[in-house]
Protein backbone atom coordinates (compact mmCIF):
# COMPACT_ATOMS: atom_id res chain seq x y z
CA UNK A 1 0.00 0.00 0.00
CA UNK A 2 1.17 3.82 0.24
CA UNK A 3 3.05 5.89 2.13
CA UNK A 4 0.97 8.55 3.53
CA UNK A 5 2.00 11.63 5.43
CA UNK A 6 -1.23 12.59 7.67
CA UNK A 7 -1.07 16.28 9.28
CA UNK A 8 -2.94 17.04 12.45
CA UNK A 9 -2.27 13.05 14.19
CA UNK A 10 -3.54 14.64 17.50
CA UNK A 11 -6.48 16.52 16.01
CA UNK A 12 -9.83 14.63 16.15
CA UNK A 13 -10.48 13.72 12.08
CA UNK A 14 -6.11 13.20 11.73
CA UNK A 15 -6.38 10.63 14.66
CA UNK A 16 -9.58 8.35 13.25
CA UNK A 17 -8.22 8.53 9.37
CA UNK A 18 -4.58 7.43 10.68
CA UNK A 19 -5.70 4.49 12.80
CA UNK A 20 -8.17 3.68 10.21
CA UNK A 21 -5.82 3.95 7.11
CA UNK A 22 -2.98 1.58 9.26
CA UNK A 23 -5.68 -1.06 9.72
CA UNK A 24 -6.18 -1.22 5.58
CA UNK A 25 -2.29 -1.40 5.51
CA UNK A 26 -0.75 1.66 4.61
CA UNK A 27 2.46 2.90 6.04
CA UNK A 28 1.83 6.80 7.91
CA UNK A 29 3.55 9.32 9.46
CA UNK A 30 1.96 11.25 11.35
CA UNK A 31 2.47 15.09 12.44
CA UNK A 32 1.09 17.44 14.85
CA UNK A 33 2.26 20.46 16.84
CA UNK A 34 0.54 19.71 19.74
CA UNK A 35 -0.68 23.22 20.50
CA UNK A 36 -2.65 23.99 23.61
CA UNK A 37 -5.58 25.80 21.34
CA UNK A 38 -7.81 23.08 23.91
CA UNK A 39 -7.58 20.36 26.38
CA UNK A 40 -4.25 18.69 25.69
CA UNK A 41 -5.80 15.66 27.53
CA UNK A 42 -7.54 14.95 24.77
CA UNK A 43 -4.77 15.21 22.23
CA UNK A 44 -2.50 13.03 23.81
CA UNK A 45 -5.40 10.62 24.51
CA UNK A 46 -5.47 10.33 20.70
CA UNK A 47 -2.35 9.76 20.60
CA UNK A 48 -1.98 7.38 23.02
CA UNK A 49 -4.42 4.73 21.66
CA UNK A 50 -2.26 4.69 18.02
CA UNK A 51 0.64 4.06 19.90
CA UNK A 52 2.23 7.29 20.43
CA UNK A 53 3.53 7.98 23.96
CA UNK A 54 3.51 11.06 25.52
CA UNK A 55 6.99 10.60 26.99
CA UNK A 56 8.54 9.95 23.75
CA UNK A 57 7.65 12.85 22.14
CA UNK A 58 10.30 15.44 21.26
CA UNK A 59 10.06 18.02 18.73
CA UNK A 60 11.18 17.11 15.57
CA UNK A 61 11.91 13.78 16.22
CA UNK A 62 10.09 10.38 14.37
CA UNK A 63 8.96 8.07 17.11
CA UNK A 64 7.65 4.54 16.85
CA UNK A 65 4.24 3.43 17.57
CA UNK A 66 3.96 0.54 19.77
CA UNK A 67 0.98 -0.61 18.76
CA UNK A 68 1.07 0.03 15.10
CA UNK A 69 4.49 -1.58 13.20
CA UNK A 70 3.56 0.51 9.91
CA UNK A 71 2.86 4.24 12.17
CA UNK A 72 5.91 6.52 13.18
CA UNK A 73 4.70 10.48 14.64
CA UNK A 74 6.23 13.32 14.49
CA UNK A 75 5.87 16.97 16.54
CA UNK A 76 6.66 19.83 13.82
CA UNK A 77 4.70 22.82 13.03
CA UNK A 78 3.78 23.51 9.84
CA UNK A 79 5.45 26.79 9.51
CA UNK A 80 8.91 25.03 10.34
CA UNK A 81 9.71 25.43 6.91
CA UNK A 82 13.44 23.38 7.28
CA UNK A 83 12.05 20.55 9.55
CA UNK A 84 9.01 19.57 6.76
CA UNK A 85 11.72 19.91 4.33
CA UNK A 86 14.01 17.44 5.86
CA UNK A 87 11.12 15.28 6.54
CA UNK A 88 9.82 14.68 2.97
CA UNK A 89 13.38 14.21 1.74
CA UNK A 90 14.06 11.47 4.30
CA UNK A 91 10.74 9.98 4.34
CA UNK A 92 9.69 10.11 0.60
CA UNK A 93 5.71 9.68 0.69
CA UNK A 94 3.43 8.94 -2.06
CA UNK A 95 0.35 11.11 -0.56
CA UNK A 96 -0.15 13.86 1.97
CA UNK A 97 -3.62 14.78 3.63
CA UNK A 98 -2.71 18.13 5.14
CA UNK A 99 -5.42 17.97 8.04
CA UNK A 100 -3.68 20.68 10.28
CA UNK A 101 -4.61 24.11 10.95
CA UNK A 102 -5.29 26.36 13.16
CA UNK A 103 -8.94 25.94 13.34
CA UNK A 104 -12.32 27.67 14.87
CA UNK A 105 -14.20 30.55 13.09
CA UNK A 106 -14.77 32.67 16.76
CA UNK A 107 -10.88 32.20 17.63
CA UNK A 108 -9.67 33.55 14.40
CA UNK A 109 -11.28 36.98 15.18
CA UNK A 110 -9.36 37.26 18.70
CA UNK A 111 -5.89 35.69 17.26
CA UNK A 112 -5.35 35.97 13.75
CA UNK A 113 -1.79 35.75 13.34
CA UNK A 114 -2.13 31.91 14.68
CA UNK A 115 -4.28 31.60 11.07
CA UNK A 116 -1.76 32.85 8.61
CA UNK A 117 1.00 30.97 10.61
CA UNK A 118 -0.62 27.42 10.26
CA UNK A 119 -3.35 28.13 7.50
CA UNK A 120 -1.36 30.21 4.93
CA UNK A 121 2.93 29.54 5.92
CA UNK A 122 2.57 26.32 7.20
CA UNK A 123 0.29 24.99 4.09
CA UNK A 124 2.98 26.91 1.30
CA UNK A 125 5.71 25.21 3.35
CA UNK A 126 3.40 21.79 2.59
CA UNK A 127 2.69 22.75 -1.16
CA UNK A 128 6.53 23.41 -2.06
CA UNK A 129 7.35 20.20 -0.64
CA UNK A 130 5.21 18.37 -1.99
CA UNK A 131 6.35 19.95 -5.48
CA UNK A 132 9.69 19.25 -4.41
CA UNK A 133 9.21 15.27 -3.84
CA UNK A 134 7.11 13.86 -6.17
CA UNK A 135 4.35 13.61 -4.09
CA UNK A 136 1.65 12.10 -6.11
CA UNK A 137 -1.51 13.53 -4.65
CA UNK A 138 -2.10 16.64 -2.12
CA UNK A 139 -5.66 16.25 -0.06
CA UNK A 140 -5.85 19.15 2.50
CA UNK A 141 -8.82 20.32 4.49
CA UNK A 142 -11.01 23.11 3.24
CA UNK A 143 -13.87 23.80 5.18
CA UNK A 144 -17.64 24.43 4.49
CA UNK A 145 -16.89 28.18 6.02
CA UNK A 146 -15.93 29.01 2.50
CA UNK A 147 -19.28 29.67 1.74
CA UNK A 148 -19.42 32.54 3.45
CA UNK A 149 -22.38 34.86 2.45
CA UNK A 150 -23.54 32.33 -0.11
CA UNK A 151 -27.07 31.75 0.91
CA UNK A 152 -28.09 29.25 -2.21
CA UNK A 153 -28.42 25.65 -0.60
CA UNK A 154 -27.87 23.21 -0.72
CA UNK A 155 -23.94 24.82 -1.19
CA UNK A 156 -22.03 23.14 -4.20
CA UNK A 157 -18.82 23.02 -5.32
CA UNK A 158 -19.83 25.02 -8.37
CA UNK A 159 -20.84 28.23 -6.83
CA UNK A 160 -18.99 31.37 -6.01
CA UNK A 161 -17.00 31.27 -2.70
CA UNK A 162 -15.80 35.05 -2.47
CA UNK A 163 -17.22 36.21 0.50
CA UNK A 164 -16.22 34.43 3.45
CA UNK A 165 -16.99 36.12 6.99
CA UNK A 166 -14.13 35.11 8.92
CA UNK A 167 -10.01 35.09 9.30
CA UNK A 168 -11.01 31.16 9.19
CA UNK A 169 -12.64 30.67 6.08
CA UNK A 170 -10.10 33.48 4.34
CA UNK A 171 -7.79 30.90 5.35
CA UNK A 172 -9.20 27.86 3.75
CA UNK A 173 -10.23 29.77 0.48
CA UNK A 174 -6.39 30.63 0.28
CA UNK A 175 -5.34 27.29 0.61
CA UNK A 176 -7.72 26.38 -2.22
CA UNK A 177 -6.38 29.32 -4.73
CA UNK A 178 -2.90 28.21 -3.61
CA UNK A 179 -3.83 24.81 -4.37
CA UNK A 180 -5.17 25.23 -8.01
CA UNK A 181 -1.58 27.63 -8.66
CA UNK A 182 0.66 24.65 -7.99
CA UNK A 183 -1.86 22.49 -9.83
CA UNK A 184 -1.35 24.08 -12.86
CA UNK A 185 1.84 25.50 -12.41
CA UNK A 186 3.53 21.81 -11.42
CA UNK A 187 1.20 19.78 -12.39
CA UNK A 188 0.48 18.36 -8.60
CA UNK A 189 -3.09 16.82 -8.06
CA UNK A 190 -4.01 18.97 -5.02
CA UNK A 191 -7.61 17.75 -3.92
CA UNK A 192 -9.71 20.53 -1.11
CA UNK A 193 -12.37 18.78 1.54
CA UNK A 194 -15.13 20.96 2.52
CA UNK A 195 -15.85 19.22 5.80
CA UNK A 196 -19.40 19.81 7.62
CA UNK A 197 -19.90 20.23 11.07
CA UNK A 198 -17.31 17.14 12.33
CA UNK A 199 -18.92 15.37 15.06
CA UNK A 200 -18.57 12.24 17.13
CA UNK A 201 -15.89 10.37 19.65
CA UNK A 202 -12.79 12.17 20.25
CA UNK A 203 -14.49 15.21 18.87
CA UNK A 204 -13.08 18.91 19.59
CA UNK A 205 -14.01 20.46 22.69
CA UNK A 206 -14.63 23.90 21.45
CA UNK A 207 -17.09 22.25 19.01
CA UNK A 208 -21.42 22.40 20.07
CA UNK A 209 -21.54 19.01 20.83
CA UNK A 210 -18.84 18.73 23.22
CA UNK A 211 -19.54 22.29 24.51
CA UNK A 212 -23.30 21.27 25.19
CA UNK A 213 -22.09 17.71 26.49
CA UNK A 214 -20.10 19.05 29.26
CA UNK A 215 -22.55 21.95 30.08
CA UNK A 216 -25.46 20.21 30.16
CA UNK A 217 -23.69 17.11 33.08
CA UNK A 218 -22.32 19.95 35.05
CA UNK A 219 -25.42 21.41 35.44
CA UNK A 220 -24.37 24.80 33.54
CA UNK A 221 -26.88 26.59 30.78
CA UNK A 222 -26.14 26.50 27.43
CA UNK A 223 -25.61 29.07 24.85
CA UNK A 224 -28.19 28.88 21.98
CA UNK A 225 -27.00 31.92 19.47
CA UNK A 226 -29.08 33.40 16.99
CA UNK A 227 -31.72 32.29 19.38
CA UNK A 228 -31.64 28.62 17.99
CA UNK A 229 -32.56 29.98 14.22
CA UNK A 230 -29.48 27.91 13.21
CA UNK A 231 -28.93 24.84 11.66
CA UNK A 232 -26.16 22.85 10.62
CA UNK A 233 -25.02 19.91 8.34
CA UNK A 234 -24.00 17.21 10.75
CA UNK A 235 -21.44 14.73 9.61
CA UNK A 236 -20.00 11.91 11.89
CA UNK A 237 -16.32 11.16 11.75
CA UNK A 238 -16.54 7.90 10.42
CA UNK A 239 -18.16 9.18 7.31
CA UNK A 240 -15.78 12.04 6.79
CA UNK A 241 -12.64 9.72 7.38
CA UNK A 242 -14.46 7.39 4.59
CA UNK A 243 -15.30 10.08 2.22
CA UNK A 244 -11.12 11.65 2.86
CA UNK A 245 -9.92 7.53 1.99
CA UNK A 246 -11.78 7.80 -1.31
CA UNK A 247 -10.57 10.85 -2.11
CA UNK A 248 -7.13 10.09 -1.56
CA UNK A 249 -7.37 6.82 -3.83
CA UNK A 250 -8.58 9.06 -6.68
CA UNK A 251 -6.30 11.83 -7.23
CA UNK A 252 -8.23 14.29 -9.63
CA UNK A 253 -7.15 14.32 -13.58
CA UNK A 254 -8.36 17.73 -14.93
CA UNK A 255 -11.62 18.58 -16.07
CA UNK A 256 -11.67 18.59 -20.02
CA UNK A 257 -14.74 20.55 -20.70
CA UNK A 258 -13.37 23.53 -18.03
CA UNK A 259 -13.72 26.72 -19.80
CA UNK A 260 -12.02 30.05 -19.32
CA UNK A 261 -15.25 31.86 -20.67
CA UNK A 262 -17.42 30.05 -17.95
CA UNK A 263 -15.11 29.07 -15.34
CA UNK A 264 -16.17 26.18 -13.23
CA UNK A 265 -15.01 26.91 -9.48
CA UNK A 266 -14.90 23.68 -8.27
CA UNK A 267 -12.94 22.27 -10.85
CA UNK A 268 -9.99 23.01 -13.75
CA UNK A 269 -8.27 21.80 -16.50
CA UNK A 270 -5.71 21.26 -13.94
CA UNK A 271 -5.30 18.53 -11.95
CA UNK A 272 -7.65 20.39 -8.91
CA UNK A 273 -10.74 19.62 -7.88
CA UNK A 274 -12.93 20.09 -4.51
CA UNK A 275 -15.29 18.02 -2.47
CA UNK A 276 -18.25 19.08 -0.16
CA UNK A 277 -17.92 15.87 2.32
CA UNK A 278 -21.50 16.89 4.31
CA UNK A 279 -24.41 14.60 5.21
CA UNK A 280 -26.68 16.05 2.77
CA UNK A 281 -29.08 16.74 5.81
CA UNK A 282 -29.51 19.80 8.04
CA UNK A 283 -30.32 19.38 11.20
CA UNK A 284 -31.83 22.55 13.26
CA UNK A 285 -30.45 23.67 16.57
CA UNK A 286 -33.29 22.77 18.93
CA UNK A 287 -33.47 19.41 17.14
CA UNK A 288 -29.66 18.94 18.03
CA UNK A 289 -30.14 20.24 20.98
CA UNK A 290 -32.80 17.40 21.99
CA UNK A 291 -30.78 14.88 20.52
CA UNK A 292 -28.39 15.46 23.10
CA UNK A 293 -30.96 15.74 25.69
CA UNK A 294 -32.22 12.65 25.15
CA UNK A 295 -28.81 10.86 24.58
CA UNK A 296 -28.25 12.30 28.16
CA UNK A 297 -31.21 11.76 29.77
CA UNK A 298 -31.22 15.29 31.08
CA UNK A 299 -32.39 18.71 30.14
CA UNK A 300 -30.76 22.02 29.35
CA UNK A 301 -30.77 24.69 30.46
CA UNK A 302 -30.86 27.12 27.58
CA UNK A 303 -29.60 31.02 27.40
CA UNK A 304 -30.32 32.39 23.69
CA UNK A 305 -28.47 34.74 22.53
CA UNK A 306 -27.62 36.84 19.31
CA UNK A 307 -25.68 35.91 16.21
CA UNK A 308 -22.06 35.57 16.84
CA UNK A 309 -19.24 36.91 14.71
CA UNK A 310 -18.25 35.51 11.50
CA UNK A 311 -21.21 32.47 12.39
CA UNK A 312 -23.44 31.77 9.38
CA UNK A 313 -27.19 30.71 9.53
CA UNK A 314 -27.05 27.74 8.00
CA UNK A 315 -24.89 25.29 6.43
CA UNK A 316 -26.23 22.43 3.55
CA UNK A 317 -23.62 20.41 1.03
CA UNK A 318 -24.43 19.22 -1.98
CA UNK A 319 -22.65 16.38 -2.36
CA UNK A 320 -23.53 15.01 -5.80
CA UNK A 321 -20.21 14.98 -6.99
CA UNK A 322 -18.91 12.93 -3.95
CA UNK A 323 -21.22 10.70 -5.01
CA UNK A 324 -20.91 11.06 -8.63
CA UNK A 325 -17.36 10.43 -8.93
CA UNK A 326 -16.25 8.48 -6.05
CA UNK A 327 -19.57 6.82 -5.28
CA UNK A 328 -19.79 7.55 -1.72
CA UNK A 329 -22.70 9.37 0.37
CA UNK A 330 -22.40 9.96 4.10
CA UNK A 331 -25.12 8.53 5.47
CA UNK A 332 -25.15 8.19 9.47
CA UNK A 333 -27.97 9.08 11.55
CA UNK A 334 -27.52 12.27 14.33
CA UNK A 335 -29.14 9.95 16.54
CA UNK A 336 -26.25 7.17 16.43
CA UNK A 337 -23.72 9.54 15.96
CA UNK A 338 -24.85 12.01 19.30
CA UNK A 339 -24.90 8.44 20.82
CA UNK A 340 -21.80 7.42 20.40
CA UNK A 341 -20.23 10.73 21.17
CA UNK A 342 -21.80 11.05 24.95
CA UNK A 343 -20.58 7.10 25.75
CA UNK A 344 -17.20 8.22 24.64
CA UNK A 345 -17.68 11.34 26.74
CA UNK A 346 -19.04 9.80 29.87
CA UNK A 347 -16.16 6.83 29.82
CA UNK A 348 -13.46 9.50 29.02
CA UNK A 349 -14.10 12.32 31.80
CA UNK A 350 -15.59 9.90 34.13
CA UNK A 351 -19.05 10.90 34.42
Amino acid sequence: MAKILITGTAGFIGFHLAKKLLERGDEVVGLDSINDYYDLRVKYGRLGLTGIEKDAISYGKLVSSTVYDAYKFIQLNLEDQQGINNLFKQQKFDNVINLAAQAGVRYSIENPQAYVDSNIVGFVNILEACRHNSVEHLSYASSSSVYGLNETMPFSIHHNVDHPISLYAASKKSNELMAHTYSHLFNLPTTGLRFFTVYGPWGRPDMALFLFTKAILEGNPINIFNNGEMSRDFTYIDDIVEGVIRVNDNPPKGNPNWSGKNPDPGTAKAPYTVYNIGNNSPVKLMDFVSTIEKCLGMEAEKNFMPMQPGDVAATYADVQDLINNLGYKPETSLEYGVGEFVTWYREFYKV
